[in-house]
């Protein structure tokens, strides 16, 4: 097979697997969200929670079925592009994804409806335990999917027989050395990722002059768990590191786009750098003596490899994923800004009328999915040119097709990629810009924690177990009220 032809099927899985990871991340975190969001409800009484969870429900829908459409399209790639994979590997992926389908997907899928289409037709503790289990599901899908990528990395627990992967110790190779680090990464990534979607949503209906209780409990709820879990994943993501640096040296010898070592001096953080592959030096460079080595091995002394110690042709793209490692460790440290300027704001009680923080909080919208965007491809990038490191190479596990078939292929998945998902998430942002509807004035949140249960019921639209009316009927009273209520505040 061609260099061309490896490069494109490269392109089209790394393209393929993008989209997919966005929509499965942003489940994850609201999964969880409308988990706290309904027991919140179910232990307050408070009418904003049910707001938040109707309308956040509809972005979780819509993500849902965009990753399912995605996933599948991406699995069968590895029937199609890279079959030299499925063939050697796939006595230990295809059983991991298949745990995946059998105890991840089937508990969603199944609890999902109840969560979706339950409200009138289940009591409001089982429709709570759906929500949990709906969002326990994601969080057992991404443990199958991670710890197959992570194996990937850092594989062990199996034989080679006849040139294939066999499998001998299941434990060793789920719970393989990287798999703890890189699942805490995730997991967190995506909790992230959606709490600056909401946040830069509440942010942006704020700057709108929308100022009610469901916006402010956004902003404060999304803020709260940023400030919680941004710097928590900077701690994982230096031991995440350390590991790598044990297990593959020449990606942290490529992200660090160090070339050599000098004498024994220590190693030095390089800021900024073009890296050049071919002369095998960076150009532009901008570094912090000793630094490095002292972020890489907690030393003030100790060197890390560097990228001439390894042959040509074992060197992952420094040129890359020196880049997208920066582009993530700047967004996250940008996080970390957000949610300590936030701390200070509620100190001075200004958390909801400053406008540039406000801007700030939107423009952060996208950071945590491009963050993951950019972590996944230093990952993937940095492990090259392995495919399963150390074992098979990604140029013996490709297909070998014409680069001119695979070319086509991939125009065609930017073509109906672009088109489905750019439709898709053109919905999403419509859905984010209606924002929550509510009937609540600014303090609607105060609503008495003793508020009975049938009452509470029908502050929503579509949950009225207790009357009996149809969701139709009552969301035409909800919106009246509303409208006039919006009339009275004009007048």
């Amino acid at each position: 097979m061609s260099d061309l032809a490896l490069t494109l099927a490269r392109i089209q899985f790394g393209f393929t697997i993008s989209f997919h990871i966005i929509f499965p991340a942003i489940t994850i975190g609201l999964a969880s969200y409308l988990a706290v969001l309904e027991a919140r409800w179910l232990m307050t009484k408070q009418s904003v929670y049910l707001d938040l969870y109707h309308f956040w429900i509809k972005v979780f829908s819509l993500c849902f079925g965009m990753g399912v459409v995605s996933g599948l399209v991406m699995a069968y790639q590895f029937g199609t592009n890279w079959a030299g994979f499925s063939n050697v590997a796939g006595g230990v992926t295809g059983p991991l994804l298949a745990y995946e389908v059998l105890t991840a997907f089937f508990l969603e899928a199944g609890f999902l409806g109840v969560m979706l289409f339950g409200w009138n037709k289940v009591g409001p503790g089982l429709h709570f335990l759906s929500t949990l289990m709906v969002a326990v599901g994601t969080l057992i899908s991404a443990t199958w999917i991670l710890a197959s990528n992570s194996w990937m990395q850092t594989p062990q627990g199996f034989e080679l027989i006849a040139g294939k992967v066999v499998p001998v110790d299941w434990w060793q190779i789920i719970f393989n050395p990287s798999f703890p680090y890189r699942l805490m990464h995730m997991v967190i990534g995506a909790y992230l990722a959606t709490a600056l979607l909401v946040v830069a949503t509440a942010a942006w209906h704020l700057l709108k002059q929308r100022d009610h209780a469901s916006i402010r409990k956004m902003l404060s709820m999304g803020l709260w768990l940023i400030l919680l879990i941004a710097p928590f994943q900077a701690f994982i993501g230096d031991m995440h590191g350390l590991n790598t640096l044990k297990y593959q040296p020449a990606k942290i010898a490529a992200i660090e786009a160090h070339w050599e070592n000098k004498g024994n001096e220590p190693t030095p953080l390089i800021l900024f750098a073009w890296p050049d592959m071919q002369q095998e030096k960076n150009h532009f460079v901008l570094e912090i003596p000793v630094l490095g080595s002292l972020i890489l091995r907690h030393s003030l002394t100790e060197q890390i490899p560097a990228l001439k110690q390894f042959a040509p042709q074992d060197r992952p793209n420094a040129t890359i994923i020196f880049w997208t490692f920066r582009v993530m460790v700047a967004l996250g440290l940008l996080m970390i800004l957000l949610a300590f300027s936030s701390v200070w704001l509620r100190l001075k009680q200004q958390l909801y009328q400053q406008p540039l923080f406000l801007k700030f909080a939107v423009a952060m919208g996208p950071a945590g999915i491009i963050a993951i965007l950019a972590g996944w491809f230093t990952t993937e990038i940095g492990r090259q040119p392995w495919v399963v490191y150390g074992v098979l190479r990604t140029a013996e596990a490709v297909t070998p097709h014409p680069a001119s078939e695979v070319a086509l292929t991939l125009g065609l998945f930017v073509i109906i990629y672009l088109l489905v998902f750019g439709m898709g998430t053109r919905f999403m942002l419509r859905l984010l810009k209606a924002g929550p509807s509510t009937g609540e004035a600014l303090h609607g949140d105060a609503i008495s924690p003793q508020l009975d249960h049938a009452t509470a019921f029908t502050l929503a639209p579509e949950f009225h177990p207790e009357t009996k009316t149809p969701a139709s009927a009552q969301s035409a009273k909800h919106q009246a009220g509303t409208q006039a209520d919006d009339q009275s505040k004009d007048q």
